[in-house]
């Protein structure tokens, strides 16, 4: 192993074992390491499966379920558009197809233009500020669509 691939393997081990909840599950296991990775590695289906004492097509099962796990690791920069129902009926669709347009996206995805990931997400919590978008966990709200290039200029030149 590189010591790369051993600091990921400890950093995986590490976030399967201290969880903060008493009781671990597969889908709290794959929460964990994607909070601490910011994805789920291949081998970390395996520690989970021996961890859970389960098989590999179990734990791939539960992993493939959700669609907000991903398998590849995210660009250094991620930005959310809700789309829940207030920030929906109040222009959340402009906003979206504006920033897919500026990142030369068709769907929520990695874009090549920047070191940017682009989520689609169905609420933020944060209905009294509709619209919003989420960059690197920073909420901003009373979004438009007019606001998206300048927005995303600082983080097209920073990649």
């Amino acid at each position: 192993m590189t010591d790369g691939e051993v600091n990921l393997h400890q950093q995986l081990i590490s976030a399967i074992e201290h969880q903060k909840r008493s009781t671990v599950t597969v889908l709290s296991c794959l929460l964990s390491v994607q909070d601490s990775v910011g994805y789920i590695p291949s081998e970390a289906i395996d520690i989970i499966a021996n961890k859970m004492d389960t098989t590999i097509n179990d734990v791939w099962g539960v992993a493939s379920f959700y669609t907000n796990f991903r398998f590849t690791p995210p660009k250094s920069s991620t930005i959310e558009i809700c789309w829940g129902p207030t920030c929906h009926l109040l222009g959340a669709t402009k906003i979206l197809e504006t920033t897919q347009n500026e990142l030369d996206l068709e769907t929520e995805g990695d874009s090549e233009k920047g070191n940017i990931t682009l989520k689609y997400n169905t609420c933020l919590g944060a209905c009294a500020q509709a619209p919003v978008i989420n960059i690197n966990h920073n909420i901003i709200g009373s979004m438009t669509p007019e606001k998206i290039p300048q927005i995303l200029s600082k983080f097209l030149e920073d990649n």
